[in-house]
């Protein structure tokens, strides 16, 4: 039988530096932890929360800034163990270079132990402390300058410190990779996975991106984690209307546009507009959906977006009655689509593939009464998602129910059921509300019809009103004028 390793081993700190990195620990805390559990001295135990052999420690010694160091692993360990036996004392200057290679604080390598043995005058320097000023009953003597080699030593570590503090961060490049292929992944996840718990991961994430921001970071690393924090505001902003509360949609619009500001990323401006717009639309501020859409429009970025926004824009005016500004946005929309250059960074839930398009495109029709228009465009739509990877079950729900609804216009009540049967087939709990609301109008139209009395429309028309009283929305209670959000029932039904 193979023994066990013993405690403080390699495997046990490795183990314990990854468990606690995953969790979001930074390094400090990874040290802590493991001088707490294994009695290490400081300054070994800020190199294995690194992850550090004595050799990598010594060579990234060597090429730290500031007066040359030469370091090998024998001194390193040396350094580590001081006091103890067989050691040797580090000097100031190696203190303040191992804090700037360790990214820490010259205090941080340092506990009680090592400053009972260091000598007074290194002691005064790190704490910034004159020499004591002598006086007698007769007269106070002015203070003697500090000594020329502890100035020029002190000014030297304030210098390091400073150094060090700048270039800390609590967030690596691999983490900030990570975190925007995790926005990415649930961006592309929503599209078809359960809404409820794309919620939940991601409000998770958001959490994780909010914690590193609080912490210290390089201003470039800053400026990625705000573009992270601002796609997966405007996720949950997506994600809160398509559930019913508009009210919590509109919160998270505006911190992702928070966030775009801050990061004074152009690409994810554009991406928030298009997110408030769609919540003011639902949310029957037809001039302000309209206007952010507009507004998105201006700037000039890659991917699909602009096609999106006129296309939203669009929807707005159809609603507003406006027929000759809808047409135009449409247009505007296939211009956007021919000039467009590059891809989307995030895409799935934040991209407008063509049958995305053609789906505004067949709703705008249908409201100015072009329905043998929308009738084409539900065919297309349909024929370029069943050439698709991946279908978003609430676009294609949408086109299905415009179709049904150019199908009535057109004077085919016969054919409404059937070009609904995949909406009516589609569980609770993804009937999110903009699918629920788009069925309530087509029941609405069915009752004003000449057709109205038919048997087809009276059953379709039933079928429809059964359907929609049990949808995600209403399943969690939810409305946008409710006192308690969407943000609250979330986090009552996880834990």
């Amino acid at each position: 039988m193979t023994p066990q390793p013993p405690q403080g081993s390699k495997a046990d700190r490795e183990a314990l530096r990854h468990e606690m990195t995953a969790c979001g620990f930074t390094t400090e805390q990874v040290a802590v932890e493991m001088r707490s559990r294994w009695r290490m001295r400081p300054r070994e135990a800020w190199r294995h929360a690194l992850g550090w052999t004595l050799q990598k420690a010594a060579d990234r010694l060597s090429t730290a800034p500031g007066p040359a160091i030469a370091a090998d692993a024998s001194l390193v360990a040396k350094w580590e163990k001081w006091p103890g036996p067989s050691s040797r004392r580090p000097t100031l200057q190696v203190l303040a270079a191992l804090a700037v290679t360790y990214g820490c604080t010259v205090e941080d390598l340092l506990d009680i132990e090592d400053r009972r043995a260091l000598p007074e005058g290194d002691l005064r320097v790190l704490d910034h402390v004159p020499e004591p000023t002598p006086h007698s009953q007769e007269s106070i003597q002015p203070a003697d300058p500090e000594p020329e080699p502890d100035r020029v030593l002190a000014a030297a570590a304030e210098s390091a410190s400073w150094a060090q503090w700048a270039e800390s961060t609590n967030v690596g490049d691999i983490a900030l990779e990570q975190l925007f292929a995790d926005v990415q992944t649930l961006a592309g996840d929503y599209l078809t996975g359960d809404p409820l718990l794309m919620f939940r991961r991601t409000r998770e994430l958001r959490d994780r991106v909010f914690r590193l921001l609080e912490g210290h970071q390089p201003p470039r690393q800053s400026a990625d984690l705000y573009v992270s924090a601002g796609y997966v505001c405007g996720l949950l902003a997506w994600m809160s209307s398509d559930l019913g509360n508009l009210r919590a949609a509109d919160t998270h619009g505006r911190t992702a546009w928070l966030c775009a500001e801050n990061a004074g990323h152009a690409a994810l401006r554009a991406w928030v507009y298009s997110t408030r717009s769609k919540v003011a639309l639902w949310d029957g501020r037809l001039r302000d959906a309209v206007n952010h859409a507009r507004r998105g429009s201006l700037a000039t970025v890659d991917g699909t977006v602009g096609a999106l926004l006129a296309c939203q824009e669009a929807d707005a005016w159809s609603v507003l009655g406006a027929v000759d500004e809808a047409e135009g946005a449409l247009a505007r929309a296939v211009q956007a689509r021919e000039n467009a250059t590059g891809g989307d960074d995030v895409g799935g839930l934040f991209s407008c593939p063509q049958a995305r398009q053609e789906n505004y495109a067949a709703a705008v029709h249908l409201r100015i009464g072009r329905p043998q228009a929308a009738l084409a465009e539900t065919q297309t739509a349909l024929e370029l998602l069943a050439a698709q990877p991946v279908r978003a079950y609430g676009t294609e729900a949408q086109i299905h129910i415009s179709q049904a609804t150019a199908l009535l216009a057109c004077g085919h009540p016969e054919g409404v059921l059937e070009a609904l049967l995949p909406v009516l087939a589609m569980p609770a709990e993804r009937r999110m509300g903009p699918v629920t609301q788009r069925m309530r109008e087509l029941a609405a139209a069915m009752t004003g019809r000449p057709v109205a009395d038919s048997n087809a429309t009276a059953s379709a028309r039933r079928t429809i009103v059964d359907w929609c009283a049990d949808s995600a929305p209403q399943q969690l209670a939810l409305s946008s004028g409710e006192a308690a959000g969407w943000l609250d029932l979330a986090h009552e039904l996880r834990t």
